[in-house]
Parts: C-alpha cells; sequence; structure tokens
C-alpha cells in the first residue's frame, strides 16, 4: 500500500475494532512511519517476526492499543522487556499525554525504539536497556503503572513488573485467551507481591484475514511488594510465587 491508503487502511481499522476514538490522521501518519521503519530496519537487524504491512497493524498496533483506556492522563509508564518498542511506541503515539519508560536488556532492539521515538519525535518516550532486576534497584514503586506483552507467563511475569508499581497503581498484563490459565497459577503470588485483581477485558482483534483473541488484566497495587522480591530471573523462572 502507498502512504494514503496505508493511512486510510489503518484508521479503518482502528474504528471497526471499536478503537477508533485513540486514532486520527496524524498519529496514522505516525504509525505508518513506525511500520516502515520497522520494516526497513528488520532487513538489517532481527526485530520482529511480522513484518506483512497489515499483520503489523493488527498485531502489533491494534494490539499495543488495547491498554490505552487502561491508564489515567499523565500516568507514568513503564514496559518491561518491550522488546522493539510494543506496546510502548504506539502507546506514546496514541497517547502523547503518557511518559513511558521502555526497559529490554536486549541492546539492539532499545536502540531501535530509541532511534524511532527520535526520528517520530515521541518526546514522551525513552528507553533503557536493563534487566527488570537491575531497574527495580533504583525506580522501585516509581511508576502509577506497569505493563508488558509477550514476555512471559503471568507467574513469572508478575514478579519482574509488580515491585515497580506505587501504591494505587496498576499492573497490566496482555495476555491471549489462554490467560484464565495463567491467572490461575499466578493468584497467589501476585496477593505477596501486593497486588488484587481489579477487572479483566475480554475482546477479539480482527481484520479481513485474521481473528485474535487478548485478555487484559488489571492488577491493582494495594500494599507495598516485600523487599526481597524481585528476585534474580534465574530463581523467578525455577520456582515462581
Amino acid at each position: 500500500m502507498d502512504r494514503n491508503s496505508y493511512i486510510i487502511y489503518i484508521i479503518d481499522l482502528f474504528e471497526k475494532n471499536g478503537l477508533g476514538h485513540l486514532i486520527d490522521t496524524d498519529k496514522a501518519s505516525k504509525l505508518y512511519e513506525l511500520s516502515s521503519l520497522l520494516v526497513e530496519t528488520n532487513k538489517i537487524t532481527n526485530l520482529t517476526a511480522i513484518t506483512d504491512e497489515k499483520d503489523i497493524i493488527l498485531k502489533h498496533f491494534l494490539d499495543s492499543a488495547t491498554v490505552c483506556d487502561s491508564f489515567l492522563e499523565e500516568w507514568s509508564i513503564l514496559d518491561v522487556g518491550c522488546g522493539a518498542g510494543f506496546p510502548s511506541l504506539p502507546l506514546a503515539i496514541l497517547r502523547p499525554d503518557l511518559k513511558i519508560t521502555s526497559i529490554d536488556s536486549t541492546g539492539k532492539k532499545i536502540n531501535f525504539v530509541n532511534r524511532a521515538a527520535n526520528l517520530l519525535g515521541l518526546s514522551n518516550l525513552k528507553a533503557i536497556c536493563t534487566r527488570a532486576e537491575d531497574f527495580a534497584k533504583t525506580d522501585r514503586e516509581f511508576f502509577d503503572a506497569c505493563t508488558s506483552r509477550a514476555v512471559a507467563r503471568l507467574n513469572v511475569l508478575a514478579e519482574l513488573c509488580v515491585p515497580f508499581v506505587k501504591l494505587g497503581g496498576l499492573f497490566v498484563a496482555m495476555k491471549s485467551d489462554k490467560g484464565s490459565e495463567e491467572y490461575n497459577e499466578a493468584k497467589k503470588g501476585i496477593i505477596t507481591l501486593g497486588c488484587e485483581l481489579r477487572n479483566m477485558n475480554e475482546l477479539t482483534l480482527a481484520d479481513e484475514n485474521t481473528v485474535i483473541a487478548r485478555e487484559i488484566y488489571c492488577f491493582e497495587k494495594i500494599v507495598h511488594t516485600p523487599m526481597q522480591y524481585p528476585r534474580n530471573y534465574s530463581q523467578i523462572a525455577k520456582k515462581p510465587l
């Protein structure tokens, strides 16, 4: 698709998936530029397995947009294990009021996120190359919300994310339609970390060829996370809470 057709297609797909309130021509234009940059960079540096232009809209942009309405205005957001910038890059475009920090342990992906943010003029996003366990030593309970997509099962992910969340803030976990299975095995640990389930939103995203199911779990931080968490990742993975 050419630029204009792509922008029109983005707006149309957002509207058909009930997310039209998040998009306008300027934001769609930035998503087009992000898509082009992702595809070109991916030819040199492996960032994502999703490279078809329509799949990028559905599986990266729309999927990232599903958490936009979880956050209050001007909240500080941490994206743990951001990879090539999802959900943080679309989130920064669609919600310019948010202050977003992305972390990942892979330098080439963090370099891409920072480069994309700079080229797109996203002054509300910064990316840092670090591990969650290390970052928690300096930025513990600093953010209004923490989110993550496609990083780990919920019983592991919670320990990587919850320690960053302020009291009264949210841990927002983006899951597939198998999320309930993960939630059941993670419930006890999430309580131990200081959170309780506020709500779970089931939704489907679709284009003309594909339908994907999603579950968004929002956990509220009700007590401080005990200081011994997060543990080293090897300990978390070996023996989840």
